[in-house]
């Protein structure tokens, strides 16, 4: 539910040779207990794509099990927190990772806002893990009696780049410049068909990224390793301006 299962369920029941259960968001943020329990008896593995602690809600999980008096044990996994150095910024060089929730009518959350201020603040940069709406329930038609869900919505790096402008206009306290300040968009990280492109969060509005999962980084300094990694990247006639200029 924080990502997409980019094989059938049925190729995993077939290398495993055993039954495959898909775990939801409310399976695994409401009823854990239906995974950790049954190891007090037998052995259960939970599947994540991606690390397993980068996500709250399986650090929860693990606790909970503990105190159940299960074993857990954790093997690690690649993750979007470490594939998004592929770009070529260095990991080192990163500060607190944000979430961009998407937007609507009524609900317009900044709160990623002064994270990223304060990053670039340091001189860091900015990972954002953008948004994922998977069996989001249809309010409308509950209304009528009817138990319906949304089909799945994925955050675009275009639609998180004009929130993002969004939220600059709303605060104005320059903790990026839209125009100026160089990003990178990220898609399908660690696929064949990966995609990176480098410019401002306004060129990067109207870039074509392709399938989800997308992913943002807002850099903060940036050195001349780094830039030479990026430049293969960069949108042709980028208008970026770097914070700190490369010797």
């Amino acid at each position: 539910y924080t990502s997409i299962l980019r094989v059938d369920k049925s190729r995993l029941e077939a290398y495993y040779g055993k039954e495959v259960v898909v775990a939801d968001r409310n399976m695994v943020e409401s009823e854990a207990e239906q995974i950790y329990e049954p190891a007090r008896e037998g052995n259960v593995a939970m599947l994540v794509v991606g690390d397993p602690v980068c996500a709250t809600t399986h650090t929860d999980m693990m606790i909970r099990a503990k105190e159940f008096g299960v074993k857990v044990e954790l093997i690690h996994n690649a993750s979007a927190m470490g594939a998004a150095g592929c770009c070529g910024l260095q990991l080192y060089n990163f500060g607190q990772t944000v979430s961009i929730p998407f937007f609507d009518d009524n609900w317009r959350p900044t709160s990623f806002y002064p994270k990223i201020k304060y990053n670039r603040g340091g001189g860091m940069h900015t990972l954002c893990l953008l948004d994922i709406k998977v069996k989001e329930p249809d309010f409308e038609a509950m209304k009528r009696g009817r138990t319906v869900f949304l089909p799945p919505r994925y955050m675009s790096v275009n639609t998180a780049a004009e929130q993002l402008i969004e939220a600059e206009e709303k605060h104005g306290e320059g903790a990026y410049s839209p125009k100026e300040t160089l990003c990178v968009g990220l898609a399908r990280l660690g696929q064949p068909d990966q995609c990176i492109i480098a410019g401002t969060l306004e060129e990067l509005t109207t870039q074509e990224f392709g399938e989800p999962l997308h992913c943002l980084i807002i850099c903060g300094e940036t050195h001349d390793l780094e830039m030479e990694m990026m430049k293969e990247f960069l949108v042709e006639r980028s208008k970026y301006k770097l914070d700190v200029q490369t010797s």
